[in-house]
């Protein structure tokens, strides 16, 4: 349960961390990039653990929010989703052996396909 928060926050972070402050942004990295304690950053950065507590809650929150209005996670989420599956299905025509008249022409085209589905999976 807590690896898929830590996930969905890098996820969030990575999308709209340059809309936070530069003081959300390295308390979010310290807590969940770095796994510190409340207490460790606190000591870190000089302020109260409470005052850590209510920055993380805080700046979670405009995360989920820009989120909510914006969508970019959910988009790239379902894209990748997508794309995979575009992968799988082109393998499995590639594997496909009753194919054999149309085969390396379907072949070749699957290849152009993947390449594309890599390409953009990669970026």
């Amino acid at each position: 349960m807590m690896f898929d928060k830590i996930l969905q926050m890098s996820l969030l972070y990575d999308f709209y961390g340059q809309l936070l402050t530069k003081k959300q942004q390295e308390v979010l990295q310290l807590y969940y990039g770095y796994d510190l304690s409340l207490g460790e950053i606190s000591e870190q950065l000089g302020v109260s653990r409470q005052a850590i507590y209510d920055t993380i809650k805080r700046t979670e929150k405009l995360l989920f929010e820009y989120e909510e209005k914006l969508g970019l996670m959910h988009k790239f989420i379902e894209t990748k989703k997508q794309i995979e599956e575009i992968l799988r299905i082109s393998e499995k025509i590639e594997q496909d052996k009753d194919l054999k008249e149309t085969q390396s022409v379907l072949l070749e085209e699957i290849e152009k396909i993947k390449k594309l589905s890599y390409d953009i999976l990669e970026k």
